[in-house]
């Protein structure tokens, strides 16, 4: 039973019909299709390009793809629904016929972009704007009943960064997290995944905050997503840029991990996937006296 308390909710998706447990934490891989992204090595230009990151990232572990192909980093604009499409659609049909058997989670908060992703067999939809930024996406959902990862953002990627003010960083996620819930649940919307929205207009103080107080998350008993690859929260602290900041990255995982985060969305998926695995360890450390 790896150690859960079995008073605790059944955590899976149901993805088309198929059940992602996340009982063990997984992996989601980012398969960024934007060129403009913070992290210039996680863009993928081609067909080509993108299987192989696909085949290297579910070879190494990923329980989750995540495709996106508009960048979301402070101060940037988002692009047009028609050119968010004409990248998605290519990849995510090529992905499909590649990897039929893939969990596909497409990165958009537009109802339209989502819909048509849908039809082409995507599973999940992650919204960063958790329903702000299109008032189509929750009745979207309530239809085609799929599992939803909704973040809190304050503000847009555009000014989100511009001076974020909170007077209680976690007692405000949570509370944007409850409203946003029961407004889902009234239209019957069950599989909804928390993600809290690191470095999403917030300073550095308050995605450490959010860090340390994860556990109170859990209370809305919904899996809860963490996203802090490579992000400025690791760099500002260390003076790393983004492409040493592996390291910290993975000593952060370990602390979500520990806060009760279900789902680790990374650049990086083998040293994730490992991670995943040493929490795991010390998690039953004392449920097995053998060796």
């Amino acid at each position: 039973m790896h150690g859960m308390d079995l008073d605790a909710p059944a955590l899976s998706l149901n993805c088309r019909g198929r059940l992602l447990d996340l009982t063990v934490p997984v992996v989601m891989g980012i398969l960024n299709l934007s060129q403009n992204s913070f992290f210039g090595p996680s863009t993928i230009a081609g067909e080509k390009a993108l299987l192989e990151k696909a085949e290297k990232q579910l070879s190494e572990g990923a329980d989750i793809l995540d495709i996106g192909a508009m960048t979301s980093k402070p101060g940037s604009q988002y692009i047009s629904s028609e050119q968010e499409w004409k990248l998605l659609a290519p990849a995510l049909k090529s992905l499909r016929t590649q990897y039929p058997d893939a969990i596909l989670s497409i990165d958009t908060h537009r109802s339209t972009t989502a819909e048509k992703c849908l039809a082409e067999g995507a599973d999940i939809i992650n919204d960063i704007t958790a329903g702000e930024g299109d008032p189509g996406m929750f009745p979207l959902l309530a239809k085609r009943n799929c599992p939803y990862i909704m973040m809190h953002m304050q503000g847009t990627p555009r000014t989100m960064q511009k001076n974020p003010q909170y007077n209680d960083v976690v007692l405000e996620v949570l509370d944007f997290f409850i409203k946003k819930l029961g407004m889902l649940r009234e239209m019957g919307i069950k599989d909804v995944v928390l993600d809290p929205g690191f470095g999403f207009g917030k300073k550095v103080s308050h995605n450490y905050q959010l860090l340390k107080g994860l556990k109170e998350f859990a209370f809305l008993e919904c899996p809860v997503l963490a996203g802090i690859s490579r992000k400025s929260m690791i760099n500002k602290v260390l003076g790393t840029s983004p492409a040493d900041a592996l390291n910290g990255t993975t000593a952060l995982h370990m602390v979500a991990l520990s806060g009760g985060a279900h789902i680790l969305r990374v650049h990086d998926v083998k040293e994730a996937v490992q991670c995943v695995q040493l929490f795991e360890a010390i998690k039953n450390a004392d449920h097995d006296s053998s060796e």
